[in-house]
């Protein structure tokens, strides 16, 4: 069970004697301190940190994680980082310590508790949430290890002992890659949220008695590890775009000047990705994570009056070029579907942040206009050509090919409805579903939508879907990281971009973007609304 679900130790409250005391300690209540932190779980959580950290900065760097070599330092950490999560929870069951955490609450005056626990619609969403993990996971073990056949060189060979009424897969040797593939990724996610929940040595100090209701002061907009957490993205965002840019313009037809892809001609890539695509998906999960973070930290240098001597600080001054880069990547990658998603949700930004400050001041909602103005009129400059094509052209020019492969995709459903044929099962099996061997052989089904339901059948697809649903409704349950909603509905935005782009492409087939959506997926499911 997650710590944060646990009451507060008898330990933690103020007299903790069950009320026995003299009159003066009635008189002023002494708060008594939790265990001390343990110096191996201090290490752990360190190590945590790295490790996520490492995981987020390098996978889209790695050539968008996609070669084994890439994958297989990918699933090590993150199983690494499930070793880790295991480690901490071991300690603090052994010790009795608590670390403070945002899904509690500092005490008003006249409260006995020195931390209140989440309640019980928290706890049972968190659980929930984690069984669901639990089951996906359930599916592509079993399915591996109750394999109806493997796929080797392209020549399937049956087995005879399966059982039919359990999942099963066609493709023994890649539904274990997809299992354990899952599996760090799930270690990721949940050591994330871990990591996220709790406070800083500052933020958790009794000192800090000043929080009220877990909010943090004006000077402090999000917390400390959440706004690390998003400075490394939005950084790492803009060398990857600035990366990509220069390549684009310097015509090269290698990733990164390194490495020449098989496949597509230089305008076929983008910065480290071998499918603009893919280039463009990212930055579209990308920009309106940047933009909400640039608008809170706006907001806060607003309230505290505080303006910095050097350009660093105002820190959303750093951040603003950052935004306006990030968002012209998308058009300039010469993405069609990309661009058009693009527009799509500059637009529906823009509405969030119209609605969330519309009884501000005219000037701040000028300022709204600006990085959408300043990052229209870059991706205009240097992409004029792809962003007319975008909207000319979007989801036209390859649906002649993809309509064949979902014809071939459709019946592979009918064929096998309820477990599937075997997550990640698809690029050996669709060759037997071709209506003729002129046809091409598809890797992906271009809409990962179907393609997950080919590869695990309703009886995964439907535990998918609902921890989807958890993503976009844990927000409204007031314990954890309490944030405005237009920074939620940022998020929100982003993912259901990439969502609706994978209806078309193949974005949740490529470790570096799942890795991403995992982590915004993540920070939803960590903050909540305000009192």
């Amino acid at each position: 069970m997650d710590p944060a679900d646990q009451s507060a130790t008898p330990d933690s409250q103020p007299g903790g004697d069950g009320g026995a005391g003299s009159a003066a300690e009635a008189a002023e209540p002494a708060w008594v301190e939790r265990v001390a932190e343990p110096r191996a779980y201090g290490w752990c959580d360190r190590l945590s940190e790295a490790l996520l950290m490492f995981m987020t900065v390098v996978s889209p760097w790695a050539f968008g994680t996609t070669s084994d070599g890439a994958i297989g330092v990918m699933n090590s950490a993150g199983c690494s980082l499930g070793v880790l999560l295991l480690a901490k929870h071991w300690l603090r069951w052994r010790t009795g310590y608590q670390p403070p955490r945002w899904g509690e609450v500092a005490p008003r005056p006249g409260e006995t508790a020195l931390f209140r626990p989440p309640t019980r619609l928290a706890r049972w969403l968190t659980r929930w949430l984690a069984a669901l993990t639990a089951l996906t996971l359930g599916v592509c073990l079993v399915s591996a290890l109750n394999a109806r056949s493997s796929v080797v060189g392209g020549v399937q060979t049956f087995y005879d002992r399966y059982v039919p009424w359990l999942p099963h897969s066609y493709a023994r040797d890649l539904t274990w890659e997809a299992f354990w593939r899952c599996l760090a990724l799930a270690c990721f996610f949940w050591a994330t949220r871990d990591w996220l929940l709790g406070k800083t040595a500052r933020e958790g100090g009794y000192e800090e008695l000043a929080f009220v209701d877990g909010v943090p002061p004006p000077s402090r907009p999000l917390p400390q590890r959440l706004s690390r957490l998003l400075w490394v993205l939005c950084l790492n965002g803009t060398l990857l775009g600035i990366a990509a840019i220069i390549q684009r313009l310097d015509g090269t037809n290698k990733l990164l000047w390194l490495v020449r892809p098989i496949y597509g001609t230089a305008d076929f890539h983008f910065g480290p990705f071998n499918y603009r695509g893919n280039g463009a998906q990212y930055f579209n999960l990308l920009w309106p994570v940047s933009l909400a973070f640039w608008w809170t930290l706006f907001r806060a240098s607003q309230a505290s009056r505080r303006a910095g001597s050097r350009i660093g600080g105002e820190p959303h001054l750093v951040l603003l070029p950052c935004v306006l880069l990030q968002v012209a990547c998308p058009v300039i990658s010469a993405s069609h579907g990309g661009a058009v998603i693009t527009a799509g949700l500059a637009v529906g930004a823009l509405g969030i942040l119209l609605a969330a400050n519309w009884h501000t001041a005219p000037v701040v909602r000028l300022a709204m206009m600006v990085p959408f103005l300043l990052g229209l009129g870059l991706a205009l400059y240097l992409g004029w050509s792809q962003f007319q094509a975008g909207f000319t052209n979007a989801f036209l020019d390859d649906l002649g090919d993809r309509i064949e492969i979902y014809q071939n995709s459709r019946q592979m459903v009918v064929d096998h409805p309820v477990f599937g044929m075997g997550p990640g099962s698809f690029p050996a099996m669709y060759q037997l579903y071709r209506s003729n061997t002129r046809q091409e052989w598809a890797s992906y089904a271009h809409n990962d939508w179907l393609e997950t339901l080919i590869t695990f059948g309703w009886c995964g697809f439907v535990p998918v879907l609902l921890m989807l649903v958890h993503v976009f409704v844990r927000w409204w349950v007031r314990d954890g990281i309490q944030c405005r909603w237009d920074l939620v509905g940022m998020i929100w935005l982003a993912l259901a971009g990439c969502l609706f782009h994978a209806r078309f492409d193949f974005p949740f087939q490529v470790y570096s973007l799942v890795l991403l959506f995992l982590v915004l997926c993540c920070v939803t499911c960590c903050v909540a609304r305000k009192p």
